[in-house]
């Protein structure tokens, strides 16, 4: 399968010829190769919150969808940014397409790994900051804690919830997410 050729700057049509060996991520037209099959723990936070949003949605015509799957948050412009989030919520079905997410979704869920804290705190948080992103969750293993980033006035307002709490989505009225049961118990 084909992989990234040593270039300066690709897009959405690049992305598409590197095949599905390896994962990668286009941001501002440059590569970054995510990281192999993450963690046991990282898996079960992502499937604990799924559920939950998955119930919460049931009747909602926002749409869940579940990592790997491609958001374009620039295909309308350079069409050079491709990133696939733990979780997204849509809730403009015109943003779905056949194969991937094309603008901002609704709500973004990363959940850290000790590879990607780093990123998704940081080159992550702008991106979606600067793309128009409503809200970005940024899930935090270790400390057991949830970052909710809601955008206020061309920035992020940011809250930080522990397992004690119950968490209702701004952007999403009524979807609610209980922290008590997305992390995995001490064994």
């Amino acid at each position: 399968m084909a992989q990234p050729q040593q270039q300066e700057h690709y897009t959405y049509a690049d992305y598409l010829t590197w095949g599905s060996e390896n994962r990668y991520e286009l941001i501002g037209g440059e590569v970054r190769a995510m990281s192999p099959a993450p963690s046991i723990i990282h898996q079960e936070i992502v499937l604990a919150l799924a559920n939950q949003l998955f119930e919460s949605l049931r009747d909602d015509p926002c749409r869940l969808l579940i990592s790997p799957v491609d958001v374009r948050l620039n295909a309308d412009a350079a069409d050079d940014t491709v990133i696939q989030p733990d979780l997204v919520v849509v809730c403009d079905e015109d943003k779905i397409g056949a194969d991937c997410v094309v603008g901002a979704p609704t709500l973004v869920v990363e959940v850290l790994s000790p590879s990607s804290a780093r990123y998704d705190r940081l080159v992550k948080f702008n991106l979606y900051r600067d793309s128009g992103v409503p809200e970005y969750w940024i899930v935090d293993p270790e400390s057991r804690t949830l970052q909710v980033n809601i955008w206020f006035n061309g920035g992020y307002l940011a809250s930080i919830h522990d397992e004690s709490e119950t968490v209702e989505s701004t952007s999403i009225p009524g979807c609610l997410v209980d922290l008590g049961s997305v992390f995995p118990s001490a064994k």
